[in-house]
């Protein structure tokens, strides 16, 4: 192993905790702030894995990131999406109905009248449980993507 490529992996695995925190802030967030979300979160936790595709050769990549943990990572944020909209008819609500709303639990604080500077995590009844489902569908997605991307190059930097 040469000196650049133990800097770069050095680098990655420094940086990797950082994108992670950062991403997952931005999901739970998503409610509360204008650049926030699932989709934006999922993204820059997807960046993990660009990361790893620049810093590490190809093989490393294919053995570190498992293409069925992505599919199952995409495959529990959908339903994870669909559940929550479920949820709602099992509470008399329609579908996609706010059943967290002022429920006193888990993002279900009611938000008081008039403008709320600091923001409270958590409010937002659904919309955070919403944005988690859609970040770790979006990380899926996007990670099966870039993997199919790394099968498209030729050779190995190692």
């Amino acid at each position: 192993m040469n000196m650049s490529s133990l800097v770069r992996s050095g680098g990655a695995n420094i940086m990797m905790p950082f994108i992670l925190v950062y991403g997952f802030y931005i999901v739970v967030h998503g409610h509360l702030t204008p650049p926030g979300g699932g989709f934006q979160g999922g993204a820059v936790i997807a960046t993990a894995v660009v990361l790893l595709m620049v810093a590490y050769s190809r093989a490393e990549v294919r053995a570190s990131v498992s293409k069925n943990v992505l599919k199952n990572s995409e495959t529990l944020g959908l339903l994870l999406f669909i559940g929550t909209a479920l949820l709602a008819l099992t509470a008399g609500l329609a579908f996609f109905g706010n059943w967290l709303l002022d429920a006193g639990t888990l993002f279900g604080t009611p938000v008081a009248f008039g403008i709320n500077p600091p923001g409270d995590i958590n409010t937002g009844g659904i919309i955070p449980v919403l944005n988690i489902a859609v970040g770790i569908e979006v990380l899926g997605a996007m990670g099966i993507l870039l993997l199919a991307m790394l099968g498209g190059m030729k050779g190995d930097a190692e």
